[in-house]
C-alpha cells in the first residue's frame, strides 16, 4: 500500500486557506479519493482549550500556549495523522506545526528551534502551502465573513509579526501562493501546485 500524503494549509489568519482547502476537498472527493480532512487546533481536550483561550483574550502564559499546541499535536498525530498516512489516505490539514512555529515565534519564541524540535517528532508534511496575503487585509476579510472573532491571535501588530516569520521559512516541502487575487484564480495556483509537486491531478 502506497504511503499517504500530508498536505498542509498555512497562514495568517484571513489568507484564505481555509477555503481552499475546502474547494479542494470537494474536488478530490468527486474523484473518490480516500481524504482525510483535518484541522489543529483539533476538536479534542486541549483544541477546546485552545480555541476557548483565543475567543476570549485571555492569554495565558507564551509557555503554557505552547505547550498545549504541541499536545494538541501529538493526539492529533497519534489519533489522526499517523493511521492515516498508514493507511495510504490523502490528508488535508488546516494548520499544522508551521503556524506555532510563526504564531508562537511571534510570541517571543526562536523559530528556528520551534522548527527544528517540530520536525524531529513530527511526520513532514509532503506539501505545505503558505497562502500569503496583507495582514491587514487578512484582518478585513475576517471582519466581513463574520463568525467568532478570536482577540488573542487576530491584532494587527501581533499577524504583522506572524507574517514575518512565515515570510522567513525554507523549506523543500513549502510552496508560497499569493492568495489577494480571486478565490478561483488562488484555487487553480493550488491545483497547479499539487499537480506539479505531487502528480495530482484536482482539475
Amino acid at each position: 500500500m502506497n504511503r499517504g500524503r500530508l498536505i498542509v494549509f498555512e497562514g495568517v489568519d484571513g489568507s484564505g486557506k481555509s477555503t481552499q482547502l475546502q474547494l479542494l476537498a470537494e474536488t478530490l472527493r468527486r474523484r473518490g479519493d480516500p481524504l482525510l480532512v483535518t484541522k489543529e487546533p483539533t476538536d479534542g481536550s486541549w483544541g477546546r482549550r485552545i480555541r476557548a483561550m483565543a475567543r476570549s483574550g485571555e492569554r495565558v502564559a507564551r509557555e503554557e500556549e505552547l505547550r498545549w499546541f504541541i499536545e494538541d499535536r501529538r493526539e492529533h498525530v497519534a489519533e489522526e495523522l499517523a493511521p492515516a498516512i498508514a493507511a495510504g489516505r490523502t490528508i488535508l490539514c488546516d494548520r499544522y506545526y508551521l503556524s506555532t512555529v510563526a504564531y508562537q515565534g511571534a510570541r517571543g519564541f526562536d523559530p528556528a528551534r520551534l522548527l527544528a524540535e517540530a520536525e524531529a517528532e513530527f511526520p513532514l508534511p509532503d506539501l505545505a502551502l503558505i497562502f500569503e496575503v496583507d495582514p491587514a487585509a487578512g484582518l478585513a476579510r475576517v471582519a466581513a465573513r463574520g463568525g467568532v472573532a478570536e482577540p488573542a491571535f487576530e491584532e494587527a501588530e501581533y499577524l504583522a509579526r506572524v507574517a514575518a516569520v512565515f515570510r522567513w521559512l525554507d523549506r523543500p516541502y513549502l510552496v508560497r501562493i499569493d492568495s489577494s487575487p480571486a478565490v478561483e484564480t488562488v484555487a487553480r495556483a493550488v491545483r497547479s501546485v499539487l499537480e506539479e509537486r505531487l502528480g495530482l491531478r484536482a482539475g
